[in-house]
């Protein structure tokens, strides 16, 4: 055994000196550095990712670290090093370059975008050719195609050598046909109806849209979100024990079909059988308690204790309690399938708005902006003043998007910073009004106002219309803020000339020359006044045919008249959006009153719009109008003061103000009394997801003019349907409408297509 050991010992010692004899002979003080192999890069490049220098002791070690490092680089496909005496020879292969990457076939994905992503991965024309890389664009792009339903998407790469060491590259893709969903079914529910369930599901079977909607083509993503909506359906009804069991999907041999099945169980509902309030409630138990949407009785809703908690915070937040920690704790019996929750609060430390900053606001002034802000610098915090800050904002109609966040201020515990992020919007309006008559008849008329001119938040606009039967020049100009305090100041002037058309030619001519100018006095913050005073002349030029209503008022009072209007307003707007409202109301009064000249008469007007959220994305909007005209000092009410309606505003499908009594010659000739009901369905254009510039709407519109000493009457209403599209245009709001009459008159003036420039009236 001793003989055995000192067997080994000798061993290693000889090892040892035989491996020490061969280090000292492969190391060596190096006296020159020689690099082959290069043709494009610098040898000063490989010089700098060499561990070793002349004068330096080289050794294997060093020359593997040397070899690792240019092999890291990615310059290099293949790196050795070779000794010669006392000279160091770096030999490299270097990498093809790149010159040009190109696709073929891809019509689902945009060329130049492919490009970018490529470039962001290290894949570019001027970079080092990588095969690997190649490999990983490849196996990306099938991916991308399998998100967007293409199974049977092939791809596959050409490398093209070229001189100077130098490829192309270029993907060429057969996409095949996308895969459609062919069905969705879901198992295991009793309580709601399939065909329930799958309209929740932004998923589908094909349908007449789904060229453009792309709903049919299956997505996992979609599919994940569908079943997410789907279990907060069963929660928010007190399903609380749902579960998704599985969702499983199959692919036809083809790769031409999905079919998706969904099980589920839902399990019992439960009702909630009681709730406590337990923290600190700034002594306001009563207050935060009435907030509380889900009582004893009722069935449980997640949604609904969410809006509890939510209303909960917005609550501390109007005592400046910004982070207040608001937490239910269910517990839930499921013996009895009921539950019970806990809302604990914990208001944290009161905080105070330290500075409001404003960004996106490229063109409009930051004056403008701030002016509106209801919750101020260096006070208290204040959630519903911050709230009705945005609202005001937004309400302006200057911007697409209106985003107000909180950030806190570091090393602070009672600062925050208020964030307004705006988006600008073309302000400039282009008014156009076309109607197509089922004689075959066009009407046109255009207008041109800027609402933030310069960025001042003024108004000015220009009203042009050059049609031979209604020509008009009328400008106006208003300034919101003529005071600090708000009260706003505009002027109108304008003249114009009305010339109506019959088979017998133009039979009668009215101009009219006026100003006006009015005052607008905020009350509250939603609540607006209006005082206006102004003079307008009409000027009477009667040809044979013209209608009698002109005809004696022109025997009775003359060929000019003019009148002295006193106008009076009141108007309330508590809507989330002036542009695209979703929620909120808006009513408006209006009253004028000529006591004086050759016109005296008195007209008012009350219009009320209402907007109610069915879903997150849909709502319903009601709008109403009833006008009042009449002559005063016993005299008629002048036919230039005459109610219309009919068109866009009123009554779709109608001709623009052709509604109410009408001469021999069928002319309309308005009236002294006016009702008008529309209601409409609003829903985003398919397609467009959560954009709410473009929106379809379905709608139902009535309403009549009455004239003097015509009894009204509920059957004389006009009413129609049909499909609304709105949009928000580079040009301003577009309204189009295809509407068809449901009670009308075989003289009724008939529009199947109108669209305009207008509101969402």
């Amino acid at each position: 055994m001793r003989f055995r050991h000192a067997l080994q010992g000798t061993a290693v010692v000889v090892l040892a000196a035989v491996c020490a004899q061969a280090h000292a002979a492969d190391s060596f003080v190096i006296k020159d550095i020689r690099v082959d192999g290069l043709q494009r890069t610098e040898p000063g490049t490989v010089f700098s990712y060499l561990p070793f220098r002349v004068g330096d002791t080289y050794s294997p070690e060093a020359g593997a670290a040397a070899i690792r490092a240019l092999f890291a680089t990615g310059l290099f496909k293949n790196v050795s090093i070779r000794t010669a005496g006392d000279v160091v020879t770096v030999v490299v292969e270097e990498r093809p370059v790149i010159a040009d990457i190109t696709f073929s076939g891809t019509k689902e994905f945009d060329k130049k975008k492919l490009l970018e992503a490529l470039t962001g991965a290290g894949l570019a024309s001027a970079h080092p050719y990588d095969q690997a890389l190649v490999d990983g664009a490849v196996r990306e792009l099938k991916q991308q195609y399998l998100a967007k339903g293409y199974y049977a998407a092939k791809v596959t790469t050409t490398v093209t050598p070229l001189p100077r060491n130098r490829v192309n590259v270029l993907f060429t893709v057969d996409e095949g046909a996308v895969a459609k969903i062919r069905s969705i079914k879901i198992v295991g529910n009793k309580v709601f109806s399939e065909r329930t369930l799958l309209g929740l599901f932004t998923l589908s079977t094909p349908g007449w849209l789904s060229w453009y909607t792309k709903a049919d083509q299956y997505s996992r993503a979609k599919l994940n979100a569908d079943l997410e909506t789907l279990r907060s359906y069963y929660v928010d009804r007190g399903y609380l024990d749902f579960q998704l069991q599985s969702a499983q999907v199959a692919l036809s041999p083809d790769k031409d079909s999905v079919y998706i099945t969904v099980n589920i169980n839902e399990g019992a509902k439960y009702v909630v059988s009681g709730f406590k309030l337990q923290g600190d409630y700034l002594g306001l138990t009563d207050e935060f308690r009435a907030l509380v949407k889900l009582k004893p009785g009722q069935i449980y809703s997640a949604q609904e204790l969410a809006d509890t908690v939510k209303a909960m915070e917005n609550k501390f937040g109007e005592y400046g309690f910004a982070f207040a920690r608001v937490q239910p704790v269910p517990v839930i019996d499921r013996v009895h399938h009921t539950v019970s929750f806990t809302i604990d609060a914990d208001p944290g430390q009161r905080v105070y708005v330290r500075r409001i900053d404003i960004s996106g606001n490229t063109r409009t002034r930051d004056e403008v902006i701030r002016r509106e802000f209801r919750q101020f610098e260096d006070a208290w915090y204040d959630a519903g003043r911050i709230k009705l800050s945005r609202d005001r904002v937004d309400r302006l109609g200057y911007f697409k998007s209106v985003k107000l966040g909180t950030r806190e201020v570091p090393g602070s515990s009672d600062e925050v910073d208020l964030d307004m992020k705006v988006e600008e919007k073309p302000t400039g309006m282009l008014g156009l009004g076309v109607g197509f008559s089922s004689a075959n008849r066009l009407s046109f008329n255009a207008s041109l106002s800027q609402d933030n001119i310069f960025g001042s938040g003024n108004n000015f606009s220009i009203d042009l219309n050059t049609s031979s039967y209604y020509r008009t020049l009328a400008l106006s100009t208003t300034n919101p803020y003529f005071t600090r305090d708000g009260i706003s100041r505009t002027y109108n002037v304008y003249y114009r000339t009305i010339q109506p058309y019959s088979s017998q030619g133009y039979n009668y001519t009215i101009k009219t020359p006026g100003f006006s100018v009015q005052l607008g006095v905020p009350f509250t913050e939603l609540d607006r006044v209006f005082f206006g005073l102004g003079f307008e002349e009409y000027r009477l030029s009667l040809a044979p045919g013209a209608p009698a209503s002109y005809i004696a008022y022109a025997n009775e009072f003359g060929d000019v008249s003019s009148g002295i209007p006193l106008t009076l307003g009141w108007q309330r707007d508590s809507r989330n959006s002036a542009l695209v409202p979703t929620d909120g109301r808006f009513q408006a009064l209006s009253a004028e009153y000529s006591p004086l000249s050759s016109l005296r008469y008195f007209r008012a007007s009350y219009q009320y719009q209402q907007y109610v959220p069915v879903t997150r994305m849909t709502n319903l909007a009601f709008n109403g109008m009833l006008g009042y005209a009449s002559g005063l000092n016993g005299r008629p009410l002048p036919v230039f003061k005459n109610l219309y309606a009919g068109g866009i505003g009123t009554v779709r499908g109608f001709q623009q103000s052709s509604l109410g009594p009408q001469d021999a010659q069928g002319n309309a000739l308005g009236g002294g009394r006016l009702a008008v009901g529309d209601i409409e369905y609003q829903f985003p254009f398919p397609g467009s997801g959560a954009d709410r510039s473009l929106r379809l709407s379905t709608f139902v519109d009535s309403g009549y003019v009455w004239g003097a000493g015509q009894k009204m009457s509920l059957g004389d209403l006009r009413v129609s349907a049909g499909l609304a599209l709105s949009w928000i245009s580079p040009i301003g709001p577009l309204k189009f409408s295809i509407a068809r009459p449901l009670r009308d008159k075989p003289t009724d003036k008939l529009q199947a297509f109108q669209f305009t420039v207008g509101t969402a009236f």
